[in-house]
Parts: C-alpha cells; sequence; structure tokens
C-alpha cells in the first residue's frame, strides 16, 4: 500500500509538470505495467483529481483546469528540491529573501509529517560570494509587467533608468522617449535578469537589463519573431550591449584586448562592460578587490593586451609579469 501511495503521488507530479502524457510514457517513467498506471490513475480519481482522458491516435491523460483541487502534495525529491531552492534562492527581486522564507514556511506546514520533518531538517546558511558580481535587485511589479508582456505577446513600452536608478526627464541632455518593443524572452545570467526584445524604431534585435527598466505594458499583440542564430543563451553571452554597467569596485580598470567582443563578453566577468572596436579586437572595463585582481582577470583571456590604464594597473601587470616569470625558472 504504501508504494501505491508513493507511486500515485509520482504520477500526480508527472501530470501537474506537463500538459498531456501518454499511457505508455507514464508506465514507463513509474516503472510499471500500463494496466498498473491505469489501476493508479484511477486511484487518483477517487480523491478527486480530475484526470481527463482524451481521446485518438495522440491522446493519453491530462490534469483538467478549472476544478478545485485536494490540498497540495509532494513527494520526498519534490520536498527536498522546494526546500533546498526557497532557501538558495539568489537575492535577484527586492524582497525575494522574505518571500521566499515565508513561502517555505507555508509549504512546510501544508505537508504530511514524514515529509515535513525531512523539510525541517534541512535548513541552510547561505554565504555570499563577493565574486559573485551582483547587480541591483528587480522591482517585483516591473519583473511581472515584462513577463506577463513575454508571456501574453504584447508589445511593451519601455523607458530606461540610469545606472544610479534615477530617471531622465525632459529636458535633461540624457532624456529619451519610451520606446516600442516586441518582448520574446526573460533571461536570468550572472545574477542578472535580461529582456531580449526587437526594437520597433531601430528594427533590430536588443537587449535590455530588467532592472533598468521602466515598463509600460500595451495589448497590442505581436507574432513571435525568429531570434537570429536561434539560440537565446547564446545571442545573450555572445552579445557585448547588454545595457551593462561597471559594477563598483575598489580599483576598476580598461584594457584592448585582442579577441572579438563576442567572445570576451562571454567569459568576462559580471560587473564588466565590453566595447567592440572592430571585428578582431575589444575594449573591457572590469574591477576587482585589488589591482593584482583586475591584472589576473586580463591575464585569463591569455591574449595580447594593450591600452592598460589607469597607470595603477600597469603597475601591477609589471608586478605580476615578474612573478610568473620567477614562478616559471629560467628558460632553456
Amino acid at each position: 500500500m504504501a508504494d501505491t501511495s508513493q507511486r500515485a503521488l509520482r504520477l500526480l507530479s508527472l501530470l501537474m509538470a506537463r500538459h498531456q502524457w501518454s499511457l505508455g510514457e507514464l508506465a514507463s517513467r513509474l516503472g510499471v505495467s500500463e494496466r498498473t498506471a491505469r489501476r493508479d490513475i484511477e486511484t487518483l480519481r477517487g480523491l478527486d483529481y480530475p484526470i481527463t482522458t482524451v481521446r485518438g491516435p495522440g491522446g493519453g491523460y491530462r490534469l483538467g483546469t478549472g476544478h478545485a483541487l485536494p490540498s497540495l502534495r509532494f513527494d520526498d525529491d519534490q520536498a527536498l528540491a522546494v526546500a533546498v531552492a526557497l532557501q538558495t534562492a539568489p537575492s535577484t527581486v527586492f524582497g525575494l529573501a522574505d518571500d521566499a522564507a515565508r513561502a517555505l514556511e507555508t509549504l512546510t506546514q501544508a505537508m504530511p509529517a514524514r515529509v515535513r520533518a525531512s523539510m525541517e531538517t534541512l535548513r541552510l546558511t547561505r554565504l555570499r560570494n563577493y565574486w559573485e558580481f551582483p547587480a541591483p535587485p528587480v522591482d517585483p511589479d516591473t519583473l511581472t509587467a515584462v513577463a506577463g508582456a513575454v508571456r501574453h505577446r504584447h508589445v511593451l513600452a519601455i523607458g530606461t533608468l540610469r545606472p544610479d536608478g534615477s530617471r531622465a526627464l525632459p529636458g535633461d541632455t540624457d532624456f529619451a522617449p519610451a520606446r516600442r518593443v516586441e518582448p520574446h524572452h526573460l533571461v536570468v545570467w550572472a545574477a542578472r535578469w535580461y529582456l531580449v526584445a526587437y526594437d520597433l524604431a531601430e528594427e533590430a534585435w536588443r537587449i535590455h537589463r530588467v532592472d533598468r527598466l521602466v515598463p509600460r505594458p500595451t495589448t497590442q499583440p505581436f507574432t513571435a519573431r525568429a531570434l537570429p542564430g536561434g539560440d537565446v543563451a547564446r545571442f545573450v553571452m555572445t552579445s557585448h550591449d547588454r545595457g551593462d554597467t561597471p559594477t563598483a569596485w575598489p580599483c576598476t580598470g580598461t584594457a584592448r584586448l585582442d579577441l572579438p567582443a563576442g567572445v570576451v563578453a562571454r567569459w568576462a566577468p559580471g560587473g564588466s562592460v565590453v566595447e567592440h572596436l572592430d571585428a578582431d579586437h575589444c575594449r573591457l572595463t572590469l574591477g576587482a578587490w585589488s589591482w593584482a585582481g583586475v591584472a589576473g582577470i586580463l591575464a585569463t583571456f591569455d591574449t595580447g593586451i594593450t591600452d592598460v590604464t589607469p597607470a595603477e594597473l600597469v603597475d601591477a601587470c609589471h608586478r605580476l609579469a615578474e612573478r610568473w616569470s620567477a614562478a616559471a625558472g629560467p628558460t632553456a
């Protein structure tokens, strides 16, 4: 009976995770025969879960909508995943830490005694690593507006905040009117939220930092376009113009690298800025706790480095060169 109950919970989690399953797929994921899977489906129906049978060649089973479901139920693995995820959630949204803690407490109280005991046992302390190069958290209302526009394929009007979070007003030299874009993808990378959108005025794809957007949703629909290259991850990671600005560090310097901007943008740490110079060169601006730290990061690109500034960074490069030369020993 215990095996049946655990299997029923697993079946329920599968039905909640995907729109539709064939009987064969469910049986395979549960490791049972189709007859047993069908019997488990009837068990869940007996508990008032609205599982619908879809007829036809492409038919199967789906969890119905628009019905009142019984209390939330997680299996052991799901409960563990939720406990870990809520306690290790990055602080990229204002108020997320407190909300995550409250959500964990609510879910824990809703669990059966055995599962609740496991969740209460797993209590973590998440420490910040300053080399994670954190970005300013995103306002929840901004994130909701942008995510809704992406989900519903509605044109979005966006204004842009300055790097310090202030907004340029009409008459300011840096004032720019709101732009209308087609929001296609919401991406999190290097603890930063990015919006991949098609700018209707420029007729070009652009990447925007969500924490610097002032969105105004519209109800104007648009048809999805094909992203250049078809790979949103590669598009974001290799684009040097993502609206990034240098993170405040005790030491910040720049250098010209003999590499394309797209290559450097892919591997540069969060909080750095890559400027395209030509097809084979770019300028990288980045910071660290010390000048030696900046120089060390530049060295990881293993390429020619020129036009290094400021003088403190040049001195640090000379010191590191001497130390590396001594470490390498005499040449043959």
